[in-house]
């Protein structure tokens, strides 16, 4: 080889007849491709790694479905509650919510039918929807206790919980629990007596406690 030659690993022949002329051929570009290619065993490695990740996720998905039910019932019980107690403050009236533990619904006495779940508004440490004055809790969803005023109205056709002027309503204490879940978990649903505010449990022992 003369100096100032350069070796090419491959050749190409390119011509007609007698005129053939050889050529280097460029293998920088299949040199890139093979650098930047995947190989059988690594996609099967990424494949394995998606069908873990989204079989880890199934059971998580289905609780939050299963969940949904308990969620709304709790989110619209708290919303009936300080629509009452908005309307007792703002027309300077006492205000009750109508329970109805065994068909499991309750409404704002007199207050017309407008069902929870539209619009939001803060009430107390609970976030919940605004403006509903009645809700029909899901045949999926136990009511556990109702306990007004120390007196337990669970199996009674009819209970009243008051809201006052001044902002104080009476004690309630309404625990309900899920029928869809192997552990029946349970929320707790509280109003503050002196302000009126509505405050969700669901710490297993302090429901225990409140059960006794």
């Amino acid at each position: 080889m003369r100096p100032g030659q350069q070796r090419v690993s491959s050749i190409e022949c390119q011509g007609v007849g007698s005129d053939v002329r050889f050529l280097p051929l460029d293998t920088r570009h299949s040199t890139l491709c093979s650098l930047f290619a995947f190989t059988l065993l690594e996609l099967m490695i990424v494949v394995a790694i998606i069908g873990v990740v989204l079989l880890m996720g199934v059971p998580l998905v289905y609780r939050m479905k299963q969940e949904a039910p308990l969620r709304k019932a709790v989110r619209d019980v708290v919303e009936v509650c300080s629509t009452a107690r908005a309307r007792a403050i703002f027309q300077s009236k006492a205000v009750c919510v109508v329970f109805h533990p065994r068909e499991g619904r309750l409404a704002v006495e007199g207050a017309g039918g407008q069902a929870a779940g539209s619009g939001t508004v803060q009430v107390g440490p609970v976030q919940g929807a605004g403006g509903g004055t009645f809700a029909q809790l899901s045949d999926r969803v136990a009511i556990d206790m109702l306990d007004i005023d120390m007196t337990e109205y669970k199996d009674a056709e009819e209970a009243k919980v008051w809201f006052y002027p001044n902002g104080v309503c009476d004690e309630l204490t309404l625990i309900l629990h899920g029928l869809d879940f192997e552990r029946d978990p349970i929320r707790a649903i509280t109003l503050e007596v002196t302000t009126g505010l509505a405050s969700v449990e669901s710490d297993i022992k302090k429901l225990k406690s409140l059960k006794k």
